[in-house]
C-alpha cells in the first residue's frame, strides 16, 4: 500500500489534464456555475414579473403571431391549382410571344401582326360606323348601325373598367400605342381587341346575310386578331380567352337593350 500511493501520486502529477490550465475541462469552476445559475434565476424572475404586470390582452397579442409571419404548410387545393394554371399561362404566353420585339424568332413579321391587330381596334371601327351612318339612307341600315355604335362604345367602357380593376401587366414589358391610350386599353386583362372582334363577329353573323365562306372568314379573322395580341407580347392566353367570353356577353347585352328604329331616328335627329 505505501508503495502504491507514491506511484498513484506520480501518475497524477504526470497527467496533463491535472494541470491548472486544463482543470476547466474536467471540472467546471464553481464561480462560473454560480454566475450562470444566478443569471438564469434573475432572467426567470424578470420574465415572471413582466408577465404578471402585463394585461391579459397584451399576453394574448404576444402569443399570436402576425398573419404574414405564419407559414402556410397546408395550402388549399384551389390555391395550388390556380397558381399552377397561372404559371402555365405565363410560360406558354412567353413562348408564343414570337413577335414581342425585333430580336424575337418572328421579329420580322411584327409589322404585319401589328397591322392585323389594328383591324380589331376600336377607333377605326367607331370612325367607320359613323361614316356609314351618315351615308346610310335606309331605316333598317340606320338601326343596325346605331346599335353597332352602341355596342362599340359599351365594349370600350366595359373593357377599360375591367382593366382598371385587374391591372394585370402583359407577359412582356411593351408600352401601349397611341390608339391604345385613346381607348384606355393599357392593361392586359381582358384583351380589348379579343372582346371587340368576338362581339363584332357575333353581331355581323346575326344581323347580316353572309355566305358560308364569308362566315368562316369572319370567325377566322376574329381568332387571328385575338391571338395576334399574344404573338406581339401584349396579352396572355387567358387574357385573350377571357376577352372572347366578355365579347360574347357584350353582344348578349346589346341584344337585350336593342334600340328600335324609332329610338334610332330620334337620336339621329338630335345629332
Amino acid at each position: 500500500m505505501p508503495a502504491s500511493q507514491p506511484r498513484s501520486r506520480a501518475r497524477d502529477r504526470n497527467n496533463v489534464l491535472n494541470r491548472a490550465e486544463f482543470l476547466s475541462l474536467n471540472q467546471p469552476l464553481k464561480g462560473n456555475q454560480e454566475s450562470r445559475s444566478s443569471s438564469r434565476k434573475q432572467s426567470g424572475q424578470a420574465g415572471a414579473a413582466g408577465a404578471q404586470n402585463s394585461s391579459p390582452k397584451e399576453r394574448r397579442q404576444s402569443q399570436q403571431l402576425p398573419e404574414e409571419d405564419c407559414m402556410q404548410l397546408n395550402p388549399s387545393f384551389k390555391g395550388i391549382a390556380f397558381n399552377s394554371l397561372l404559371a402555365i399561362d405565363i410560360c406558354m404566353s412567353k413562348r408564343l410571344g414570337v413577335c414581342a420585339n425585333r430580336a424575337s424568332s418572328w421579329g420580322g413579321a411584327r409589322s404585319m401582326i401589328n397591322l392585323l391587330g389594328i383591324t380589331g381596334h376600336g377607333i377605326p371601327w367607331i370612325a367607320g360606323t359613323l361614316i356609314c351612318l351618315v351615308k346610310s339612307s335606309t331605316l333598317a341600315g340606320q338601326e343596325v348601325l346605331m346599335n353597332l355604335l352602341l355596342a362599340l362604345l359599351l365594349d370600350i367602357m366595359i373593357v377599360a373598367g375591367l382593366q382598371k380593376l385587374a391591372k394585370r401587366k402583359g407577359p412582356y414589358d411593351i408600352n401601349p400605342g397611341l390608339l391604345d391610350y385613346l381607348t384606355m386599353d393599357t392593361y392586359a386583362f381582358p384583351a380589348g381587341h379579343a372582346s371587340r372582334v368576338a362581339m363584332l363577329s357575333k353581331f355581323f353573323l346575326n344581323h347580316l346575310v353572309l355566305a358560308i365562306p364569308l362566315r368562316i372568314l369572319l370567325v377566322l379573322w376574329a381568332l387571328c386578331v385575338g391571338f395576334s395580341r399574344v404573338m406581339i407580347g401584349r396579352h396572355h392566353i387567358t387574357d385573350v380567352l377571357s376577352g372572347f367570353v366578355f365579347g360574347y356577353l357584350q353582344f348578349r347585352l346589346v341584344e337585350l337593350i336593342w334600340m328600335s328604329s324609332n329610338t334610332c331616328q330620334m337620336l339621329i335627329s338630335i345629332w
